[in-house]
């Protein structure tokens, strides 16, 4: 069944990456995005030995308030992450894309955050509901066609998550997984067509840890279990012994990554 996302990314682009201000015109330009770019490797060269907590200091005076952190209340990371980023901007836009299939310990989090660190974190949920999508797609869509549930259910509400901003901050390392390991601490995202910004690109999960542990961060139960990347309840299992850390992701498929973070040419309809 054809996606239905096949609009083409239009015109979002940087007229000036230093003080963090966009033009939304005409369509993107090869030499203009590849000028972006390279002004955004300048920019991540700089901050490549930068604390996580710096890195996001200057995410936050060069974008903010046009600057929103992704939580999945899923892996530790992201925990981490919000952590630094509420101590040093209390007011950071804080969203989350709720699939309707996450795990009760995922929703409780999401609970347990809001109180302690006094944020309402944001949802975004899929145009189709549950019954909505099994009616079009048929049952069961995650079991046969994963990359297009996640479509369905967490890029398109990404788009919306995103809309009117400028940059996002994401929980990603670069030891998560292969198609992680040339993660820059700040990049342009072809996909959503603004800055993206990975303060804990360089960190390892062994620096996670003691972070969350020094700082009494809360975290998702299910790490413990064995469950170190956490998404959908249909989709996520605990990994085994000596299994890759995202193993227990879209098991039985050649499936690694959501479609969040990987570039794309197609967006939305």
């Amino acid at each position: 069944m054809q996606t239905p996302f096949k609009t083409l990314l239009k015109g979002v682009f940087l007229s000036s990456i230093d003080n963090g201000k966009y033009e939304r015109t005409g369509e993107v330009q090869t030499n203009v995005e590849a000028n972006i770019e390279e002004d955004l490797s300048r920019s991540a060269t700089r901050l490549e030995g930068a604390t996580p907590q710096d890195i996001l200091k200057w995410a936050f005076q060069q974008y903010h308030p046009d600057i929103s952190l992704a939580c999945s209340f899923g892996g530790i990371t992201g925990m981490a992450l919000l952590d630094m980023a509420v101590k040093i901007e209390p007011d950071v836009n804080v969203f989350y894309l709720d699939t309707d299939f996450l795990f009760p310990e995922t929703y409780a989090l999401r609970d347990e955050v809001a109180r302690r660190y006094n944020i309402q974190p944001v949802a975004f949920k899929s145009r189709w509901t549950p019954e909505a999508q099994a009616k079009e797609f048929g049952e069961a869509l995650w079991s046969r066609d994963p990359d297009l549930c996640c479509e369905l259910r967490k890029v398109e509400p990404n788009w919306r998550a995103l809309e009117g901003k400028k940059a996002w901050i994401a929980g990603l390392r670069r030891d998560q997984s292969v198609s992680r390991k040339d993660l820059k601490v700040v990049e342009w995202d072809s996909k959503f067509g603004m800055v993206k910004v990975n303060p804990l690109a360089t960190w390892s999960e062994a620096q996670v840890l003691e972070y969350i542990k020094q700082h009494d961060v809360p975290y998702n139960p299910l790490y413990d279990r064995g469950y170190p990347s956490i998404g959908c309840t249909h989709c996520t299992r605990a990994v085994k012994p000596g299994e890759d850390a995202r193993s227990g992701r879209w098991s039985g498929f050649a499936k690694i990554e959501c479609g969040l973070h990987v570039s794309a040419s197609v967006t939305k309809a």
